[in-house]
């Protein structure tokens, strides 16, 4: 991720950062990106940013657990990121293996 992107909103150089820090190994990285979205938007702001990234990884387990197939255009379009990641060894990829062929 580019966390030197403007977004145009306020703290968005926080919330990016923050964003970048809650998927990454770093938890020192994490504690720093936390801080200083509370100091520029206020310590709710690091609850709210949570609670919305937390609902997206939400919503890809509901999806799994549901069986809802990736669609044909994003399945041609991630052949090569899907084989660096190990995503078709995963036990939910039949989900879309047994409705579309790559």
């Amino acid at each position: 991720m580019d966390t030197s992107q403007d977004i145009g909103v306020p703290g968005g150089a926080e919330l990016l950062a923050f964003s970048d820090a809650l998927i990454g190994p770093d938890a020192a990285a994490l504690d720093t990106a936390r801080s200083a979205l509370a100091a520029a938007l206020g310590p709710h702001s690091v609850s709210g940013a949570a609670s919305i990234a937390a609902n997206f990884s939400k919503n890809d387990r509901i999806a799994n657990g549901c069986g809802i197939p990736v669609d044909p255009m994003q399945l041609k379009a991630s052949v090569d990121l899907r084989e660096q990641l190990g995503l078709n060894d995963f036990r939910s990829a039949i989900n879309t293996f047994r409705h579309y062929t790559e």
